[in-house]
């Protein structure tokens, strides 16, 4: 599922004007790197995080590890339950998602961008309204 999202990602991006490109390896947190029409050419690193519909927590995502924090790290978050993107500067994760302060996870972050209804279905939370859908955060 994960690398098929990444691609279904990406191909989000394209759509939209993007110049985007693959890294070969997920060894420093970039699925992709964004490069901006400008001279000269400023690039955004991306990591690509999703969640199926089938998951138990279909809009939470945790035990997220942010490495190096900075303004051109984004990532940009897909629940395929609520068929929404959420894109987050690195800075605004450690500033406003939950840090584990104990355990196997300590140190890392969750953030729920969903929330469940009696009935089961899944809609965003209009806390993160700010980062729905918000491509043009990318540049």
């Amino acid at each position: 599922f994960g690398k098929r999202q990444e691609y279904i990602a990406v191909a989000e991006l394209l759509k939209r004007g993007y110049d985007v490109y693959m890294t070969l390896v997920d060894d420093q947190q970039i699925d992709c790197v964004v490069r901006l029409p400008e001279t000269p050419p400023r690039y955004r690193d991306i990591q690509i995080k999703a969640r199926s519909k089938s998951a138990k927590y279909a809009g939470t995502f945790s035990a997220m590890e942010i490495r190096e924090p900075r303004e051109n790290f984004l990532f940009l978050f897909f629940s395929e339950a609520c068929g929404t993107y959420w894109i987050m500067p690195s800075l605004d994760i450690i500033k406003h998602a939950n840090k584990n302060k104990t355990g196997q996870n300590a140190g890392k972050y969750r953030i729920d961008f969903c929330n469940k209804s009696v009935a089961g279905e899944w809609t965003p939370r209009p806390k993160w309204k700010k980062y729905e859908n918000a491509f043009d955060l990318i540049g």
